[in-house]
């Protein structure tokens, strides 16, 4: 099998990797070309296991990637939210088991980890490696992994490790938003919110938003009619899109994209809501 056959084998399993590592798909599509630069130089027929050694690969870049990120995010204008991913509706590649991982609120958690710690954290708990395999691609020794592990299941003790995700209730509840929207509902805008939700707007000081998040259902309803009714542009449309293996929102004023949006929710109810509305992001979103 040649370089690249073994790399596009495994290339979803690695954009999947590098992606949870950086919040960001046009950074993990950064890191896979050059991890395939990296693989290129390899005798390929010297590696037992590809997969193995690619990941290694991917998330070492990672880890050197987010470090750089991170310097960046610390001066950004506003809420930064990890970009939305348009992944394949159904595929076999983004299952329910695995779409908790991939959702915002999971990726915005793991913000608050550092880069080795993130990398042990989502290779045991997320990919459910051993710590022999995690003790190599972190240079580590298994005990000191193990400890970085708990390290960063203490950081996050305070909010779900893992979200439990039902896609049937996920997509009726983003078309009850819908439909609450379309009819300037308040009523029933304020049923499907959970009482402490919270609306996060990632604008980077480059398109109009709300700065700051928005907590409450009843503040949360009130921006949001009030938007509608002062600055919704007549040719406005809104489309249900599949982001980070779920339904998500897609909206748009005219055929330029405006903001994608996605959900956290939580015992039938949205517990958070998440609006990309800088243009510097959409403009590395591929909806077709």
């Amino acid at each position: 099998m040649s370089a690249l056959d073994s790399f596009v084998e495994h290339r979803n399993y690695l954009f999947g990797i590098a992606y949870r590592m950086l919040g960001s798909a046009h950074d993990a599509e950064d890191v896979l070309q050059d991890a395939f630069l990296k693989w290129e130089r390899v005798d390929a027929e010297m590696i037992d296991t590809p997969r193995a050694y690619l990941s290694t690969i991917v998330t070492r870049l990672s880890i050197d990637q987010l470090r750089k990120a991170q310097k960046i995010r610390e001066t950004y204008d506003g809420t930064w939210l990890p970009d939305p991913w348009c992944t394949e509706p159904k595929s076999a590649d983004y299952t329910a088991d695995l779409a908790d991982s991939l959702s915002t609120a999971f990726l915005v958690m793991l913000e608050k980890l550092a880069p080795p710690e993130r990398a042990a954290f989502l290779l045991k708990e997320v990919l459910d490696q051993p710590y022999a395999e995690i003790a190599h691609v972190l240079e580590k020794s298994e005990a000191n992994c193990r400890q970085m592990v708990k390290r960063a299941k203490d950081r996050i003790s305070g909010e779900q490790q893992r979200f439990d995700v039902d896609p049937d209730e996920h997509e009726k509840l983003v078309n009850q938003f819908v439909e609450a929207s379309a009819l300037q509902d308040y009523d029933k805008f304020v049923t499907i919110l959970a009482d402490d939700a919270v609306f996060y707007t990632d604008h980077g000081g480059k398109a109009k938003a709300n700065k700051r998040p928005i907590f409450g259902p009843d503040k949360i309803v009130r921006f949001l009619l009030g938007l509608q009714k002062r600055f919704l542009p007549e040719d406005f449309s809104m489309r249900l899109v599949e982001l980070n293996g779920l339904p998500g929102l897609a909206s748009f004023e005219g055929e330029t994209l405006d903001s994608l949006v996605t959900f956290d929710i939580q015992d039938g109810k949205i517990q958070q809501i998440f609006s990309i509305r800088n243009p510097d992001k959409l403009r590395q979103i591929d909806l077709d």
